[in-house]
Protein backbone atom coordinates (compact mmCIF):
# COMPACT_ATOMS: atom_id res chain seq x y z
CA UNK A 1 0.00 0.00 0.00
CA UNK A 2 2.66 2.22 0.44
CA UNK A 3 4.79 1.73 -2.29
CA UNK A 4 1.97 2.29 -4.65
CA UNK A 5 1.11 5.86 -2.61
CA UNK A 6 4.97 6.44 -2.93
CA UNK A 7 5.05 5.78 -6.91
CA UNK A 8 1.89 7.63 -7.34
CA UNK A 9 3.72 10.55 -5.83
CA UNK A 10 7.06 10.18 -8.17
CA UNK A 11 6.46 8.77 -10.74
CA UNK A 12 3.53 9.45 -13.59
CA UNK A 13 2.96 7.62 -16.47
CA UNK A 14 4.08 9.07 -20.05
CA UNK A 15 2.01 11.30 -21.40
CA UNK A 16 0.51 9.66 -25.34
CA UNK A 17 -0.09 11.98 -28.36
CA UNK A 18 -3.55 11.00 -29.47
CA UNK A 19 -3.92 9.47 -32.44
CA UNK A 20 -7.12 11.74 -34.13
CA UNK A 21 -7.31 11.47 -38.31
CA UNK A 22 -7.10 15.07 -38.49
CA UNK A 23 -3.56 15.94 -36.32
CA UNK A 24 -0.39 16.32 -38.69
CA UNK A 25 2.27 15.12 -37.07
CA UNK A 26 4.59 15.77 -39.58
CA UNK A 27 4.34 19.19 -39.60
CA UNK A 28 5.42 20.43 -36.75
CA UNK A 29 8.84 19.18 -37.83
CA UNK A 30 11.54 20.97 -40.17
CA UNK A 31 11.31 19.94 -43.42
CA UNK A 32 14.16 18.77 -45.03
CA UNK A 33 15.35 20.97 -48.60
CA UNK A 34 17.53 18.78 -51.28
CA UNK A 35 20.09 21.34 -52.90
CA UNK A 36 21.72 19.60 -56.24
CA UNK A 37 25.16 21.05 -57.35
CA UNK A 38 26.05 21.47 -60.51
CA UNK A 39 28.40 19.34 -61.70
CA UNK A 40 32.09 19.83 -61.89
CA UNK A 41 32.61 19.87 -66.06
CA UNK A 42 36.16 19.58 -67.43
CA UNK A 43 37.05 20.42 -71.37
CA UNK A 44 37.67 17.51 -73.33
CA UNK A 45 41.10 19.10 -73.97
CA UNK A 46 42.01 18.93 -69.68
CA UNK A 47 43.41 16.03 -68.10
CA UNK A 48 42.68 14.89 -65.05
CA UNK A 49 45.70 13.33 -62.61
CA UNK A 50 44.09 10.19 -60.66
CA UNK A 51 44.21 10.88 -57.21
CA UNK A 52 47.04 8.73 -56.20
CA UNK A 53 49.67 10.66 -58.05
CA UNK A 54 51.43 13.09 -56.32
CA UNK A 55 51.44 16.60 -57.77
CA UNK A 56 54.89 17.23 -56.47
CA UNK A 57 58.25 16.49 -58.58
CA UNK A 58 60.38 16.27 -55.72
CA UNK A 59 59.94 15.37 -52.34
CA UNK A 60 62.25 16.66 -49.36
CA UNK A 61 62.46 15.41 -45.71
CA UNK A 62 63.31 13.08 -43.22
CA UNK A 63 62.59 9.33 -44.12
CA UNK A 64 60.80 6.45 -42.57
CA UNK A 65 62.28 3.11 -44.06
CA UNK A 66 59.94 0.32 -45.33
CA UNK A 67 62.03 -2.18 -46.49
CA UNK A 68 65.54 -2.26 -48.19
CA UNK A 69 63.81 -0.34 -51.32
CA UNK A 70 60.94 1.35 -49.77
CA UNK A 71 61.04 4.44 -47.79
CA UNK A 72 57.98 6.94 -46.93
CA UNK A 73 58.17 10.74 -47.06
CA UNK A 74 55.11 13.20 -46.04
CA UNK A 75 53.09 9.86 -45.97
CA UNK A 76 54.30 8.73 -50.04
CA UNK A 77 55.42 5.54 -50.17
CA UNK A 78 58.49 5.71 -52.53
CA UNK A 79 60.32 2.60 -54.14
CA UNK A 80 63.86 3.15 -55.01
CA UNK A 81 64.56 3.77 -58.87
CA UNK A 82 66.55 0.72 -60.69
CA UNK A 83 67.01 -1.71 -57.78
CA UNK A 84 65.57 -4.85 -55.66
CA UNK A 85 65.78 -5.36 -52.83
CA UNK A 86 64.88 -8.83 -50.40
CA UNK A 87 61.06 -8.60 -48.64
CA UNK A 88 61.15 -8.75 -44.81
CA UNK A 89 60.38 -11.92 -44.89
CA UNK A 90 62.93 -13.37 -47.28
CA UNK A 91 66.64 -13.95 -46.16
CA UNK A 92 69.03 -10.86 -46.06
CA UNK A 93 65.69 -8.79 -45.87
CA UNK A 94 66.26 -7.32 -42.28
CA UNK A 95 69.54 -6.66 -42.94
CA UNK A 96 68.76 -4.71 -45.92
CA UNK A 97 66.22 -2.44 -44.21
CA UNK A 98 68.70 -1.74 -41.41
CA UNK A 99 71.40 -1.19 -43.64
CA UNK A 100 68.88 1.35 -45.27
CA UNK A 101 68.15 2.85 -41.61
CA UNK A 102 72.11 3.34 -41.13
CA UNK A 103 72.07 5.29 -44.39
CA UNK A 104 69.29 7.80 -43.76
CA UNK A 105 69.12 8.07 -39.80
CA UNK A 106 69.01 11.58 -38.71
CA UNK A 107 69.77 12.89 -42.72
CA UNK A 108 67.78 14.52 -45.59
CA UNK A 109 66.21 12.61 -48.50
CA UNK A 110 65.39 14.33 -51.40
CA UNK A 111 62.92 12.27 -53.84
CA UNK A 112 63.45 13.15 -57.77
CA UNK A 113 60.05 11.52 -58.58
CA UNK A 114 59.07 9.51 -61.74
CA UNK A 115 55.81 9.11 -63.57
CA UNK A 116 55.71 5.56 -63.09
CA UNK A 117 54.60 3.87 -60.22
CA UNK A 118 55.23 0.42 -58.66
CA UNK A 119 52.48 -1.59 -56.20
CA UNK A 120 50.73 1.66 -55.24
CA UNK A 121 54.27 2.90 -54.47
CA UNK A 122 55.54 6.15 -56.48
CA UNK A 123 58.94 5.36 -57.78
CA UNK A 124 62.41 7.63 -57.29
CA UNK A 125 65.44 8.54 -57.68
CA UNK A 126 66.17 9.17 -54.06
CA UNK A 127 69.72 10.95 -52.90
CA UNK A 128 71.28 12.23 -49.25
CA UNK A 129 71.87 15.97 -48.17
CA UNK A 130 75.66 15.28 -48.91
CA UNK A 131 74.76 13.91 -52.81
CA UNK A 132 74.61 10.17 -51.95
CA UNK A 133 72.59 7.93 -54.37
CA UNK A 134 70.38 5.25 -52.00
CA UNK A 135 70.20 3.08 -55.35
CA UNK A 136 73.88 2.71 -55.48
CA UNK A 137 74.67 2.31 -51.60
CA UNK A 138 72.56 -0.20 -51.47
CA UNK A 139 73.96 -1.93 -54.56
CA UNK A 140 77.52 -1.49 -53.33
CA UNK A 141 76.61 -2.95 -49.74
CA UNK A 142 75.73 -6.18 -51.91
CA UNK A 143 71.96 -5.79 -50.36
CA UNK A 144 70.41 -4.68 -53.28
CA UNK A 145 70.37 -6.02 -57.04
CA UNK A 146 70.25 -3.88 -60.15
CA UNK A 147 67.21 -4.67 -62.18
CA UNK A 148 68.05 -3.83 -65.76
CA UNK A 149 64.97 -4.34 -66.85
CA UNK A 150 64.12 -1.02 -65.14
CA UNK A 151 67.19 0.50 -64.67
CA UNK A 152 68.91 -0.27 -68.23
CA UNK A 153 71.53 -1.32 -65.76
CA UNK A 154 72.53 1.66 -64.49
CA UNK A 155 73.78 0.04 -61.07
CA UNK A 156 74.64 -3.34 -62.30
CA UNK A 157 78.30 -2.19 -62.11
CA UNK A 158 77.66 -1.63 -58.26
CA UNK A 159 77.05 -5.47 -57.53
CA UNK A 160 79.50 -7.05 -55.79
CA UNK A 161 80.81 -10.49 -57.15
CA UNK A 162 78.52 -12.88 -54.63
CA UNK A 163 75.54 -10.63 -54.26
CA UNK A 164 73.55 -12.55 -57.18
CA UNK A 165 73.83 -15.98 -54.82
CA UNK A 166 73.58 -14.06 -51.81
CA UNK A 167 70.30 -12.76 -52.41
CA UNK A 168 69.25 -15.39 -55.43
CA UNK A 169 65.62 -15.01 -54.24
CA UNK A 170 65.52 -11.82 -55.61
CA UNK A 171 67.71 -13.01 -58.85
CA UNK A 172 65.27 -15.91 -59.51
CA UNK A 173 62.52 -13.06 -59.78
CA UNK A 174 64.32 -10.87 -61.74
CA UNK A 175 64.70 -13.65 -63.78
CA UNK A 176 61.60 -14.71 -64.00
CA UNK A 177 61.90 -18.06 -62.18
CA UNK A 178 59.93 -16.82 -58.89
CA UNK A 179 56.47 -14.91 -58.80
CA UNK A 180 57.00 -11.41 -57.27
CA UNK A 181 54.44 -12.38 -54.36
CA UNK A 182 56.67 -15.21 -53.59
Amino acid sequence: MLIKFLRSLFWAPPKRPSFSPKANYLSDKPKLQVVEKPAIRHSAKETIKPANTPAKKQLVGKCYVIDGDTIVIDKTHIRLFGIDAPEMDQPYGKKAKWAMVSLTKGRTVTANLLPESSYDRVVAHCVLDDGTDLSAEMVKQGLALDWSKFSGGAYSEFETQDARKKLWRVAAKHRGKLPPGV
